[in-house]
């Protein structure tokens, strides 16, 4: 059986060719570049074989190093849930997972549900990065394990697991209707000043009848565009403009008589939510486990946060 030590030297060499640099691996691993190089030279001169060619500029795999990862990842997976069925504990499930989140959702929203799982699982860290980045290519080399996506889904070649949708609504400050006419119909919506998520609509966005399923489209010039969801719900807050935005964190505005939802019987398309990651063969147990509770988390949580 494959000693401790060698299940250490195969991680560290299967996160040198994942990461791309020694120093990315070792950031990763939480070790030091010394260290993550020793373990490469022990690991090549214990398989009598070199892994890696060197260069200025890059480090790529041999032939052998090619080979060595493939076999390498399927050991790992193999012994990672091989040792989670001998132990027989949730409770055992640990290491580092590193999760790109976006900054609305990952900082109230999402966080929520990530205590509920620390708590579940105390012996897993977390890297909580809050990201906007709609085509963050190359989740491997940036040593990310999954993402949490809200729209479209730009990125080729992940697994895109779709957990829920976001309603979007348009709202208004109620300083701002007292300068202009409460519109009626989507169209009349063009009349007011207007406020852009950029991310997502700039110049233009069509509004849909929840009963009657017809559509509207609207054309505007913003006068304050954002790629911040808070940033424009303060903006709407102020009276600057219009704005269509989410309606998890538009919702208790609305209650609350901060803002005015505008055409009522109208939304915009909700935006998809996805759990992303990359495909593999294995994936650890504290993904795994990441990813049921997502899948049966968010969509209450999204839910729960619209109706209070």
């Amino acid at each position: 059986m494959i000693g401790t030590d060698r299940l250490e030297l195969l991680q560290t060499f299967v996160r040198i060719v994942e990461a791309g640099s020694l120093s990315a691996a070792a950031a990763q691993l939480g070790s030091t570049q010394p260290t993550v190089s020793r373990r490469l030279q022990t690991l090549e001169k214990e398989l009598g074989v070199q892994l890696l060619q060197r260069s200025t500029h890059a480090l790529s795999p041999t032939a052998d190093g090619e080979r060595c990862y493939e076999r390498g990842r399927e050991l790992l997976g193999h012994w990672e849930a091989f040792d989670l069925d001998m132990r027989g504990s949730a409770a055992e499930v640990g290491g580092l997972l590193r999760v790109v989140v976006p900054h609305a959702f990952g900082q109230d929203l999402l966080v929520r549900i990530v205590e509920r799982f620390l708590v579940r699982y105390p012996h897993v860290r977390i890297d909580w990065l809050l990201h906007d980045d709609r085509a963050l290519h190359d989740y491997i080399a940036a040593g990310i394990d999954c993402a949490i996506h809200v729209g479209e889904l730009q990125t080729p070649g992940v697994v895109a697991l779709k957990l829920s949708e976001v309603p979007r609504i348009a709202v208004a400050a109620p300083q701002l209707l007292q300068r202009f006419d409460a519109p009626e119909r989507p169209t009349e919506l063009a009349g007011l000043p207007w406020l852009a998520l950029s991310t997502f609509y700039r110049n233009e966005i069509e509004l849909t009848h929840t009963a009657t399923g017809a559509t509207e489209h609207v054309a505007f010039q913003p006068r304050f565009a954002t790629d911040s969801l808070y940033a424009l719900r303060t903006a709407a807050l102020r009276g600057l403009g219009v704005c269509v935005g989410s309606a998890w964190l538009l919702d208790a505005d609305i209650a609350a008589g901060r803002l005015v939802r505008l055409v009522p019987a109208w939304q915009a398309q909700p935006l998809p939510v996805c759990l992303v990651y990359p495909y593999a063969k294995f994936y650890p147990a504290r993904l795994r486990y990441f990813i049921e509770l997502m899948k049966e988390a968010l969509p209450s949580a999204i839910a729960e946060v619209a109706a209070s």
